[in-house]
């Protein structure tokens, strides 16, 4: 059980910004089900969906930023629930990069690989496994994008988004299993107790130029495209969806 719990490089619940938080916040003094429900909450709606440097980062990084994608989220969910201790373990996946059509677009979305690194949380309580990926993307863009499209009710991928119910997709946490890219994945890496012990075997399949490119150019046009839905600027794209 202590793996569960453990700081490592990547989960740095010692740093003095995620101390900060927790005393502001005060998740210690809830109850297990109603401290995991308001950290989800904070980390899916008050970190925005966005693209950080690489998914290795650690915690603190991306609490500064900000923003986060599925495997960035994923780190600072895991650290902020260890930190009040709640524990839990990441799992390993890659899902197809359709379902980020949108948020990636033209040139870079074809030279971008086929296969894209993906987690998701899995936390214990009352002793049984919870899968949350329903984390990644805040509700603000979520409502928006599902207004943009809102002729879709069913089936839908593209823009960070694969799912079945797309008028209701089930990211709220209340002792349930959460998702919202799930249909997505192609490949299982199976259960790590730590991102560190994830991210040593499992890379995004990138050469040093892609990298470079996806860290410093790639990422930013992303992240633009995210917030132009949260602006309403971003246009209908569902019967685009190779789906």
């Amino acid at each position: 059980m202590k793996n569960y719990l453990k700081e490592t490089n990547i989960l740095d619940y010692s740093n003095a910004s995620i101390q900060k938080l927790l005393e502001q916040r005060r998740w210690r003094n809830l109850d297990h089900v109603s401290r995991v429900k308001a950290i989800y909450n904070f980390v899916r709606d008050e970190i925005k969906f966005g693209y950080n440097v690489s998914d290795d980062i650690v915690a603190s990084q991306i609490l500064k930023d900000g923003y986060g994608q599925c495997n960035t989220k994923a780190t600072l969910l895991m650290t902020l629930l260890r930190a009040t201790g709640i524990p839990n373990r990441i799992h390993g996946f890659t899902i197809d990069k359709t379902l980020q059509k949108g948020a990636i677009t033209g040139i870079w979305y074809r030279l971008s690989p086929k296969n894209i690194l993906h987690s998701w949380v899995e936390v214990l309580i009352n002793e049984q496994w919870y899968f949350l990926e329903g984390v990644i993307l805040d509700k603000p863009y979520l409502t928006k994008l599902q207004e943009q499209n809102r002729d879709c009710k069913t089936t839908f991928c593209g823009f960070g988004v694969y799912t079945d119910n797309f008028e209701n997709p089930p990211i709220e946490w209340d002792n349930n299993n959460t998702f919202i890219q799930d249909k997505g994945i192609n490949q299982d890496f199976g259960i790590f107790d730590t991102p560190d012990e994830l991210y040593s075997t499992h890379q995004q399949k990138l050469n040093t130029f892609k990298r470079f490119i996806f860290q410093n150019i790639v990422r930013h046009i992303m992240n633009k495209n995210v917030e132009n839905i949260r602006n309403r600027k971003a246009v209908k794209i569902l019967d685009q969806q190779p789906v």
